[in-house]
């Protein structure tokens, strides 16, 4: 397989030339190429938002939800075919602003999806206005006097949780950011990567440059299965870590569904007798 298999014919990105999405989109399609998953056995779920457009430029099954509202529709599309893969992808706004309580909730749940969160510290789609990860004193078109709120730190808040994987990567750097992908897709659990990206048009500040100036990554020595030590490092801002900051083994949602208790079956797979069916539209139980 290669990238190209993901690739949809006649789609053309409808991002600002230097958007970081571009980059996300290509490391995305080589993660799951490598990983040999074909377009047939993948759900893409996306919210709203200038990231959430990516499963419209992938060769694959897709669900467009909600704003905010990526990860319900994820884990239940899970729950229903385990052996599907199921990626849940929008951008910092969509899952950490609307979406803040279903993200909490499913790094509790811990469903085996990978969300993947694109964060340029704006909200790009409706101009520019701060998001939960823009910076105290950054100002935008709505915060004309600068933010003054204290910025989401998603990677602490996943691994005070207990998520089962936590990531964060650069979209710049192709190599690294596919490899931390392609661990993020093959960990059975909830996996969170934050990718950093720059916002070319709204955010000024954030760039490609400011990314690189002010990011390294985790070395050979960090021990990803030290929770106090990853928290530890999440709490870094001056110059913050990139790479797989967490990882353990936890109870994955969809095994403990009472639904394959007895049976292994996939519920998309099952089917309802006639008879039963019409007694319950009748209303005289099952």
């Amino acid at each position: 397989m290669s990238g190209n298999d993901f690739d949809f014919p006649g789609a053309e990105p409808a991002w600002c030339p230097g958007c970081g999405n571009f980059a996300i989109l290509n490391v995305l399609k080589a993660a799951l190429s490598e990983l040999g998953i074909s377009p047939g056995k993948l759900v893409m779920v996306s919210g709203i938002g200038q990231a959430a457009k990516i499963p419209h430029y992938m060769k694959a099954n897709i669900f467009n939800g909600l704003h905010g509202r990526a990860i319900p529709p994820a884990t239940g599309i899970k729950a229903a075919n385990p052996g599907l893969t199921v990626i849940a992808e929008s951008g910092d706004g969509d899952m950490y602003g609307e979406g803040g309580n279903h993200f909490i909730h499913a790094v509790r749940r811990n469903p085996d999806i990978t969300c993947i969160v694109h964060n340029n510290m704006v909200y790009g789609l409706t101009r520019g206005q701060a998001s939960p990860t823009s910076q105290k004193g950054m100002r935008t078109p709505v915060q004309v006097g600068g933010v003054n709120e204290e910025p989401l730190n998603p990677l602490a808040l996943a691994i005070s949780l207990n998520a089962s994987f936590v990531a964060r990567a650069f979209c710049g750097d192709f190599v690294q950011t596919k490899d931390i992908l392609r661990r993020a897709v093959k960990h059975r659990g909830f996996s969170l990567v934050d990718v950093l990206q720059p916002c070319v048009t709204y955010n000024k500040i954030n760039t490609y440059k400011w990314f690189r100036d002010n990011t390294y990554y985790l070395d050979d020595s960090h021990d990803s299965s030290d929770r106090m030590e990853a928290f530890r490092r999440s709490l870094e801002t001056d110059r913050m870590p990139l790479g797989v900051f967490y990882e353990c083994r936890r109870d994955v949602f969809e095994d403990n569904l009472a639904a394959y208790s007895k049976s292994g079956t996939p519920l998309f797979r099952r089917r309802v007798p006639a008879g039963r069916l019409q007694s319950l539209i009748n209303g005289k139980g099952g």
